[in-house]
């Protein structure tokens, strides 16, 4: 039979850590306190999980990059770094169990303070153990608006859906902004935490990662930074491996769609955009009366401008009349338009050229859109 040896470390360093040994199914077997003057005596090896000042250690819930569970630690510690107080090259970050589709805890803790604490575990005997911030133990209400708390020593342990902090007592209400707060007061309620909490740790400060070797910050957290935007990176190639399959596709679809285009309308000019040229001559209407009112309404607009003259027309049941008109001065185009639009068409000036003392335009008369 395997046995659990869960240690509550407390805040204040000179303090004995109470204890409890535990039995595969949680009954507890021993009940003791740890010091200095009296550590754990050698004997049968057991598994020991120390819940640690929560306080200490920053926890979220992320959505990390698929990958090995380093680059996935290097992906979290980036997107914590503006959560973070001190220099990210010195914080150890640890994972929760892997929750596929959705958000995975994360934990960041100062390496110095992670060190204290396995230094004062050495002391009372206990060595390898699994590291748990007490912020964890209560467990989350399923509701959003409610949250669980379980006082640790001088501070309060807050738990609810996506959150996780142990705060000074009046800090509560600031955290729980409004939701209700359920405490874990009884006696039998907080050990059952305590041991739900050592036979299934959430998760592991200490995690069997070796110590960074002292000097060697800066280049682990250039490292960290490196795997973590290499990893954000990586949705970005797959997204532009797909943009360029689609461009592909589309440049194909639109080359297609080109030579309909000109099959379409023949007399389009050699330098324009076929399905700009399409879609515009598509979307034309008909003019009300059909072309020989469009014709009879053009000739009625020059006949009004002093002179103007029309140099070419063709008729084209779709987009309507098509003309090329001169005249002496740019107003005269502008009077011409005034005259075809008080007439119920509109008019498009397609091209202008200027030919010595003479002024000449490419138009096109048709229904007002």
């Amino acid at each position: 039979m395997s046995r659990t040896r869960l240690v509550l470390l407390p805040a204040d360093p000179g303090a004995a850590a109470p204890f409890l040994m535990l039995d595969d199914d949680g009954r507890v077997l021993e009940r003791g306190h740890l010091s200095v003057d009296g550590p754990v005596l050698s004997g049968a090896r057991v598994r020991t999980v120390a819940i640690v000042p929560g306080t200490e250690v920053l926890v979220r819930w992320l959505t990390l990059p698929a990958g090995r569970a380093v680059q996935q630690r290097a992906a979290a510690l980036w997107a914590l770094r503006e959560d973070l107080a001190v220099d990210p090259a010195s914080m150890r970050v640890a994972l929760g169990p892997d929750a596929v589709g959705s958000p995975r805890l994360v934990a960041a803790v100062d390496d110095a303070r992670l060190g204290e604490w396995t230094g004062r575990l050495a002391t009372l005997g206990v060595e390898g153990a699994t590291l748990v911030p007490d912020c964890l133990v209560p467990d989350a209400p399923e509701e959003a608006d409610r949250l669980r708390s379980l006082v640790f020593g001088p501070a309060v342990a807050v738990r609810g859906q996506g959150l996780a902090v142990s705060v000074q007592p009046d800090l509560v209400p600031v955290i729980a902004a409004g939701r209700t707060v359920e405490p874990i007061d009884s006696e039998a309620a907080v050990e059952a935490r305590l041991i739900a909490t050592a036979l299934a740790p959430p998760v592991d400060l200490g995690g069997g990662q070796s110590r960074p070797v002292s000097g060697e910050g800066w280049k682990a957290w250039r490292l960290a930074a490196g795997l973590a935007l290499a990893l954000l990176l990586s949705p970005l190639v797959l997204a532009a491996a797909a943009a360029i399959r689609d461009d592909m596709a589309a440049s194909r679809l639109n080359a297609a769609a080109a030579e309909r285009a000109r099959a379409l309308f023949p007399d389009m000019a050699a330098d324009a955009d076929p399905l700009d040229e399409a879609q515009r001559r598509l979307a034309l209407t008909p003019p009300p009366g059909g072309v020989a009112v469009a014709a009879s309404v053009l000739f009625q607009a020059l006949e009004g401008v002093p002179g103007a003259e029309l140099d070419s027309l063709t008729a084209d049941p779709v987009a309507g009349v098509r003309a090329t008109v001169s005249y002496a001065a740019f107003q005269d185009l502008q009077a011409i338009r005034e005259a075809i639009e008080a007439r119920g068409l509109s008019m498009v000036e397609e091209a202008t050229l200027e030919e010595g003392n003479r002024i000449a335009s490419d138009i096109l008369v048709g229904a007002k859109a």
